[in-house]
């Protein structure tokens, strides 16, 4: 039994896996929103819906790597060694699959082509916005798991009110813990700096190699300030 479903979930994702890569090979031959899912079904040899069994987005045919990221961050830190600090044990993992040219690392020859077939749609980044608030919201859940809080309980208005006059002493009793929000946050906007300041210098023309051994200069530096941020708070 455990042999057969092994063998059907292999099948399921060399289907998804070849679904996604027709539909990349056609959005950056013709533009994204010049290809329809019933031609990428057609491409593939699926029906569209099957396709839609697999994507329920047009847009998540080309950002397909999405749930593997999440899968990556969460076995990064649910799998930390032992005094491992969840941030650091992401900061080990980002600059990892850097170093070993992981496709999620986002930096390689050619990656060009990908980054104006976002540019050039707009509900592509309409698309990738919420993928990364949505990962935002991700590492939240997994800083307070590994805190011991919950970043989605509700904060008590009442407490808020209260914190808000300034002869009120601070009670944290009744509200949500902000730190993994505020971690999550930071975790986000260091890495998203750092990224968008490659993919410029790839784009005007430098190097490849440069660009990458100075990515990991950076990103090694913003992840190690928002740790010490976070520390602070």
């Amino acid at each position: 039994m455990t042999e057969t479903l092994g063998l059907r979930e292999r099948k399921k994702r060399q289907t998804r896996s070849l679904i996604s890569d027709v539909a990349s090979g056609l959005f950056m031959q013709r533009g994204f929103d010049n290809v329809t899912v019933a031609e990428v079904a057609e491409a593939a040899g699926v029906s569209t819906k099957t396709v839609f069994n697999y994507f329920p987005r047009k847009e998540d045919l080309f950002l397909d790597r999405y749930p593997e990221a999440v899968e990556l961050v969460t076995q990064a830190v649910r799998e930390r060694a032992e005094g491992e600090s969840p941030l650091a044990a992401l900061r080990r993992l980002f600059l990892g699959m850097l170093r070993e040219g992981h496709p999620l690392g986002g930096i390689a020859p050619g990656y060009e082509v990908f980054w104006q077939v976002i540019l050039d749609s707009p509900a592509l980044r309409a698309r990738a916005r919420e993928l990364v608030e949505e990962f935002e919201g991700v590492l939240a859940g997994l800083f307070a798991e590994a805190a011991g809080s919950d970043p989605a309980a509700p904060a008590d208005r009442a407490a808020l009110a209260d914190r808000a006059a300034p002869t009120s002493p601070v009670d944290p009793a009744g509200s949500a813990d902000p730190a993994p929000r505020l971690a999550a946050a930071l975790v986000v906007a260091a890495y998203r700096a750092v990224y968008v300041t490659s993919i410029d210098r790839i784009r005007a023309g430098d190097p490849v190699p440069d660009v990458i051994a100075d990515r990991m200069v950076q990103l090694d530096r913003a992840l190690l300030a928002v740790e010490r941020a976070v520390a602070a708070f």
